[in-house]
């Protein structure tokens, strides 16, 4: 990643206090995604399933209860025994203890690799959010500025024409301007309820929850390498690394079907209670193990296990194949921003403006008509949205690529 294209392209958001009921606490990107990682159900959730599954490590290291007996003989037998009494503790065949505990702890790391994904995939949304909600901003003061430039335009039309005794045809055009361009207005602000309802729904908030026009913020543009991002992709996308821990844990399940050929130990101690005329109590140790006579079922499991890793492996590959795919995809539109950034920043309203002057000049002179100058007014008006549009476009790819490699990107 070279070179940092230093834009200082200043977004032209709305200045506006709000409505009373705001939640002003919500001016910058940061605040929202603190507030979303501590607030929103859906990470919660996948927090929850994330403790859901770390609780089975400390259960795939614990042996098996031990196992108390106890004998009450109603007809004693010739040995005169009373009762017995025994303990007897299974110990699983070495190394079975060991491989479900490995299993339990790679699946526990590939939990975190999800909730990490979720996580990912919150911040993406929010973003997405936010800068939608900051072209909106931008589009609705960049209206207000082109309505008060008709309205000036008007003006100029009336000291033109002003010996006209009737209405002259441009006058009329530029009211009938001005009152497309209130409509423009009127239909931008009617978005700023959809576009914060994305938000509150990521945010979890109240229905009733309105939102303050975002903060302005410098816009940098990071040149992006794609064999690099491919390389951070790789090592930190936490989709391919949840299927790696899963891959390591339906290893670790492979070596305990291999162990189930093999028996369990158990072992114990058993007191005898004998009457009087039985002769001194006896305590006796006891040894037992489990016969693994269905070498079937073993081979089977074994079998099993070996299938799920390969399946896995196969989808691990796959899925690699897919992010590669979509982070050139993206990192080509991103890419395709910064140079429509460059081309309306640096050419095209530059040159709009100069020709909007120029044909305001010529208007007052009578060398040019005044749809002329309402095409050059309406050109600059579209350069302008197009920029803000591409600001848009460009940090919500920038997002998509940072969910993809699993990181956030900069000029490092």
């Amino acid at each position: 990643m070279s070179g940092v294209i230093a834009a200082i392209i200043i977004l032209p958001y709305a200045c506006a206090l709000g409505e009373p009921n705001e939640t002003n606490r919500f001016l910058t990107l940061r605040d929202y995604l603190e507030y979303a990682e501590a607030h929103n159900a859906g990470l919660k959730s996948s927090y929850q399933q994330l403790q859901v599954v770390s609780e089975q490590v400390p259960q795939a290291g614990a042996l098996p209860d031990p196992q108390v007996t106890y004998n009450y003989w109603t007809r004693q037998s010739d040995l005169q025994m009373k009762q017995t009494a025994g303990v007897m503790q299974t110990f699983p065949w070495f190394g079975k203890v060991d491989a479900r505990t490995q299993a339990a702890v790679k699946e526990t790391s590939a939990a975190q690799q999800k909730y990490q994904a979720a996580r990912l995939a919150l911040f993406k949304e929010i973003k997405e959010g936010f800068y939608e909600f900051a072209y909106l901003a931008g589009a609705i003061d960049i209206a207000k500025e082109n309505l008060e430039l008709m309205k000036h335009f008007e003006e100029v039309a009336r000291t033109k024409h002003m010996t006209t005794e009737t209405g002259h045809p441009d006058v009329i055009r530029a009211q009938v301007e001005i009152a497309k361009m209130e409509d423009v207005l009127r239909g931008l602000n009617q978005l700023r309820e959809p576009t914060v309802s994305r938000l509150r729904t990521a945010l979890t908030l109240p229905a009733d929850t309105n939102l303050p026009w975002p903060k302005a913020e410098e816009f940098n543009a990071v040149e992006l390498d794609y064999e690099l991002l491919a390389n951070i992709l790789r090592q930190k996308n936490p989709e391919l690394a949840s299927l790696n821990y899963e891959a390591m844990a339906a290893g670790s399940k492979i070596k305990l079907a291999e162990k189930s050929f093999y028996p369990d130990i158990g072992v114990g101690v058993t007191w005898e209670d004998m009457d009087s005329r039985g002769g001194r109590d006896g305590v006796a140790m006891v040894f037992q193990m489990n016969l693994p006579l269905w070498r079937d079922s073993y081979s089977a499991g074994e079998r099993q296990a070996q299938a799920q890793k390969a399946s896995i492996e196969q989808q691990k590959i796959d899925t690699e194949n897919v992010l590669l795919t979509k982070a050139a995809q993206s990192l080509y539109e991103y890419r395709d921003s910064i140079r429509k950034i460059r081309l309306y920043r640096d050419t095209l309203i530059p040159k709009g403006r100069e020709l909007l002057q120029a044909s305001e000049a010529a208007y007052r002179e009578g060398t040019i008509d005044f749809l002329s100058l309402i095409d050059a007014q309406r050109m600059l008006l579209d350069y302008h949205l197009s920029l803000q549009r591409a600001i848009a476009n460009n940090q919500q790819k920038l997002a998509e690529l940072e969910m993809l490699a699993g990181t956030e990107l900069d000029s490092r």
